[in-house]
């Protein structure tokens, strides 16, 4: 395997013979490893009764029969051709100069064979794609002309098509370094004039904020919340005080920690997991070869074949495979990356009869 570097990712390529996934991501994307505590032996507790709220066992359980998700980072950095975006940027950039089409989003997951998706709702921008009391720096902001809850607007179509639906939230991790560089956060809680500690309530009121206003939302995915944040028996007392239970996942910031559990999910972006793993898991790949987020350029990185190829193998190491594909300036996706996944889906279907 080979590994290139640049200031803004990382890209791996697998030797021919070798069937794996071929993943593009981001050097510096902020990791802080998910998971959830090993077995301890007790007995597995009895199914929720009718209308009750499951727990979190039986929703990790739940969770790793989805088997296959598709990951979509679509934000300002978008408009900006980066995978970062530093500092603070207009609203008015987000411009897909029209209603962007979800529908054909969930579709598209749908005929890869998918059945959850997780959205950028958040990111290294700082903006937000849905409409925060906590800031103005959001989809509905006054210069900002798309003027839609895109989260509801991805949720409703996720949903109607039998998808579950998760969300990913990009925290402010010390990892960033010069506040001035990389914000992370909305204006009203710029890193430069907030401490730590009202960094994590901002963000914390946020999530909670995600959690109430989205009650169909069964996963958070959560970049750059580690032990530099706060230790993770915080992070899960924080997550479990909130009003529903809800899977948690987070992203390592230190690369050679991915993988490791911590909550829920464990997260491992860069590398697949051992058929020996028994903590539920979930490998993030790139399909494109771009990077995370669309650029100029972004064709598909992999074949149908090696997507069939890595799902099979993660789903064998007790892990789901997140597979990204980035929407274009209109919020399209690449017609040749739609093709991909549309093989991918048949063959994976064939594979099942």
């Amino acid at each position: 395997m080979k590994i290139e570097n640049n200031a803004n990712h990382t890209t791996m390529k697998i030797n021919n013979g070798k069937s794996m996934l071929i993943g593009l991501a981001a050097a510096a994307t902020l990791m802080c490893g998910i998971a959830v505590a090993a077995d301890d032996g007790s007995a597995a507790p009895q199914p929720a009764a009718p209308g009750a709220a499951k727990s979190i066992k039986e929703l990790q359980e739940d969770f790793l029969k989805l088997k296959f998700g598709m990951f979509i980072h679509y934000n300002l950095e978008t408009y900006h051709g980066v995978e970062w975006l530093s500092g603070y940027h207009s609203p008015a950039d987000f411009n897909p100069g029209g209603t962007i089409d979800t529908d054909a989003w969930a579709d598209t997951a749908k005929s890869a064979g998918m059945k959850y998706a997780v959205l950028t709702v958040k990111h290294v921008s700082g903006f937000c794609l849905w409409d925060s009391k906590y800031t103005t720096y959001d989809i509905m902001n006054p210069e900002c002309p798309y003027k839609q809850d895109l989260v509801a607007q991805f949720i409703k179509s996720f949903k109607s098509r039998g998808l579950k639906v998760g969300l990913y939230y990009c925290w402010r991790n010390p990892g960033f370094g010069d506040p001035g560089k990389y914000k992370v956060l909305p204006p009203e809680c710029d890193p430069s004039t907030h401490s730590m500690k009202e960094q994590i309530e901002f963000q914390e009121k946020q999530i909670a904020e995600l959690i109430e206003k989205y009650p169909d939302v069964f996963y958070i995915w959560n970049d750059g919340l580690d032990k530099e944040i706060m230790p993770a028996e915080n992070t899960l007392a924080f997550f479990r005080g909130l009003s529903r239970n809800v899977l948690v996942g987070c992203n390592w910031w230190d690369v050679a920690k991915k993988g490791t559990p911590i909550a829920d999910i464990a997260i491992n972006e860069l590398n697949g997991f051992p058929a020996t793993n028994t903590a539920p898991g979930e490998s993030c790949w790139c399909l494109e070869s771009r990077g995370w987020f669309w650029k100029e350029g972004t064709r598909p990185l992999i074949t149908a074949q090696q997507v069939v190829n890595s799902v099979t193998s993660e789903n064998r190491g007790h892990a789901n495979v997140l597979l990204d594909v980035g929407p274009d300036k209109q919020g399209r996706f690449e017609k040749a990356s739609v093709k991909v996944l549309e093989e991918a889906g048949k063959l994976l279907q064939n594979k099942a009869q």
